[in-house]
């Protein structure tokens, strides 16, 4: 097994970077990894680095018995920090305009390595960015169990998330819940993720794809019967300075992942 990169390291290779999305503007990529090979890894890495909007990256669901993917983009010139996960699926936060520095005090109380937050500065603006993965509802012996405690551990963060100093706060992932109103209605869901999904909004996060599109439909993951659900999500405190958020099938396309990725773009300027 490939020896996991410590907790919060930061990777940062001297390579160039690659392009950015545009001067003025800053992109950032929410890519639901599926816990891929180390072979699927490299690839989803190789894709992430010529994304135009990948500027940062928030990788959910990576594996936490190698380190591939972290690897693979500090190779492709991001700064990257990846927690210690035991084994268990992790967040991996990554960036290639500007050195990220962790903000510890924002750290879960259940399962920490399904968040990962930190800050830098592009253009001179200050960006905090939480990486989010939270549990689906899990196996029957501990159904849900882990989902309302990550769910929880999050929801008690958002009031210090919103309040840091940054001109423009991001919080972004797999949350394993779809917003209120969701097409098709699925039953599955409790109030109380419903709730999850409220709380970004209650604490000055707004959900930058519906302030954008407020009655698009599109789904980030489908079903076994077909059926989408809009699992991925990016919440930002600063909506006017979204200029584009929408999902990017291609990675479902191509198979690197069971997910499409959400590519939000902001304004620095």
């Amino acid at each position: 097994m490939s020896a996991v990169v410590p907790a919060q390291t930061s990777l940062l290779d001297t390579a160039a970077p690659a392009q950015r999305h545009g001067t003025g503007t800053v992109g950032l990529v929410a890519f639901n990894a599926q816990h891929a090979s180390p072979e699927r890894s490299r690839a989803q890495a190789d894709w992430l680095a010529a994304h135009n909007c990948a500027d940062i990256v928030v990788a959910s669901e990576v594996s936490g018995r190698h380190a591939a993917l972290a690897q693979a983009l500090s190779e492709h010139g991001y700064d990257v920090l990846v927690p210690d996960s035991g084994g268990d699926y992790r967040v991996v936060l990554a960036s290639r305009v500007g050195e990220l520095s962790p903000l510890p005090d924002l750290r879960l109380a259940h399962l920490p390595h399904r968040a990962v937050t930190a800050q830098l500065a592009v253009d001179g603006v200050r960006l905090a960015v939480m990486g989010l993965y939270v549990p689906s509802r899990g196996p029957r012996e501990r159904r849900n169990v882990d989902k309302r405690l990550v769910q929880e551990s999050v929801t008690a963060l958002l009031p210090a998330l919103a309040a840091t100093a940054a001109e423009i706060t991001v919080a972004a992932g797999d949350l394993n819940v779809v917003e209120p109103g969701h097409r098709p209605h699925h039953r599955v869901f409790g109030a109380w993720e419903y709730d999850f999904y409220r709380a970004f909004a209650a604490h000055g996060l707004t959900d930058a794809f519906r302030h954008l599109h407020p009655d698009l439909l599109d789904h980030s993951w489908y079903g076994r019967s077909g059926d989408g659900y809009r699992f991925d999500h990016t919440f930002t405190t600063a909506p006017e300075r979204v200029l584009s958020c929408a999902y990017d099938h291609t990675p479902r396309h191509l198979r690197l992942s069971d997910h499409a990725a959400m590519a939000t773009v902001v304004t620095t300027s």
